[in-house]
C-alpha cells in the first residue's frame, strides 16, 4: 500500500482495500491530517477501528517510523467516532520524527482483547506500509496504559520504546525484561484515579526482574524510568493545586518535551 486515497465525496463509496485476508474500509472524515475512522476487518472477523496519519512525503520508497498511540477510556470506540483524537499524543508526534506514520486505535476496552487488537493492528501496519520495524513506538494513556502493559507483556519485541502515562501496569513483566524494551512511566503524585502506587510497584517489579537477570543499575536506568510529578509540576503550568492531576497529566505529558523526547529519542 504505497499511499492513502483521497476522502470519499458525497454519495461516493468508501475506498476499500484488501491485503493478506484483511479488508480495510477507509474513513471519509479527517481531523488535522488524520483519517478519522478507518475500519479494518481481520481474517477472524473482528473489526479494528483506528485513525491514521500518513505524512504527505510518504510514497513507500523509504521505510518510515511508526507510532501507535492508545487513548484512555474517553477515546474508546463506544464513545463515538474520533473520540480518540481528543488526546494530543498523536498530533505532536511528527514534531519529533517528521517521517513517521501515526496510528490511534479506537479500542473496545483496556484488557486482553484490546491488547490483541493493538498487536494485530501494529502487525498489519507493518505489512501494509513501508515501515522501519526497528522504529515502532507505543504509548498508552490512562486505560490505554493498562492496554499497552498487556501488549508489552505478550509482544514487546514489536516496539522500540513505550510510554505509559497516568495509568497502572496490568501486564506480565517477564516478557518485557527479556526483550529489554525501554519503558517510561509518568504520573502525578496525587493522581486522583489510579494514584502513583501502582506505577511505583510496577517499576519496582521491573527493576527487580532486570536485577535478577544480572543487569547493571545503569542499564536498568536506561530501560525503565519512573517519573512521579509533584504538585508543583501542575501548578507551575497554570493548574490549580486542587485540579485533577489525572486529567491535567493526560494533557500536559503529551506536551512535555522531556517525556515525548524520551519516547522518540
Amino acid at each position: 500500500m504505497a499511499s492513502r486515497g483521497g476522502d470519499s465525496g458525497p454519495g461516493e463509496a468508501a475506498d476499500v482495500r484488501e491485503l493478506d485476508g484483511y479488508v480495510l474500509t477507509e474513513g471519509s472524515q479527517t481531523d488535522r491530517g488524520f483519517v478519522v475512522d478507518d475500519a479494518l476487518q481481520t481474517p477472524s472477523g473482528r473489526t479494528l477501528h483506528f485513525s491514521l496519519h500518513v505524512p504527505d512525503s510518504y510514497d513507500g520508497s523509504v521505510p518510515y517510523a511508526l507510532y501507535v498511540a492508545c487513548p484512555g477510556w474517553e477515546g474508546l470506540y463506544f464513545q463515538g467516532v474520533g473520540a480518540n483524537l481528543q488526546e494530543d499524543y498523536p498530533f505532536v508526534a511528527n514534531d519529533y520524527i517528521a517521517d513517521m506514520v501515526v496510528a490511534s486505535p479506537q479500542l473496545d476496552d483496556w484488557g486482553e482483547q484490546s491488547a490483541s487488537d493493538v498487536v494485530e493492528l501494529t502487525e498489519w501496519l507493518l505489512s501494509a506500509y513501508s515501515i522501519d520495524a526497528d522504529h515502532v513506538y507505543l504509548s498508552g494513556c490512562s486505560g490505554g496504559g493498562e492496554t499497552i502493559s498487556i501488549v508489552l507483556g505478550t509482544r514487546p519485541e514489536l516496539y522500540r520504546r513505550a510510554l505509559h502515562t497516568i495509568s497502572r501496569w496490568d501486564g506480565d513483566v517477564e516478557a518485557l525484561v527479556q526483550a529489554e524494551v525501554p519503558v517510561y512511566m509518568a504520573i502525578g503524585e496525587k493522581d486522583d484515579y489510579y494514584g502513583p502506587e501502582p506505577a511505583r510497584e510496577a517499576y519496582a517489579r521491573i527493576c527487580d526482574a532486570y536485577r535478577a537477570r544480572g543487569l547493571s543499575e545503569d542499564r536498568i536506568d536506561e530501560l525503565v524510568v519512573l517519573d512521579v510529578k509533584p504538585t508543583s509540576y501542575f501548578t507551575d503550568r497554570g493548574f490549580a493545586a486542587d485540579t485533577s492531576q489525572h486529567g491535567a497529566g493526560g494533557y500536559l505529558f503529551a506536551h512535555d518535551e522531556q517525556i515525548m523526547g524520551w519516547l522518540f529519542r
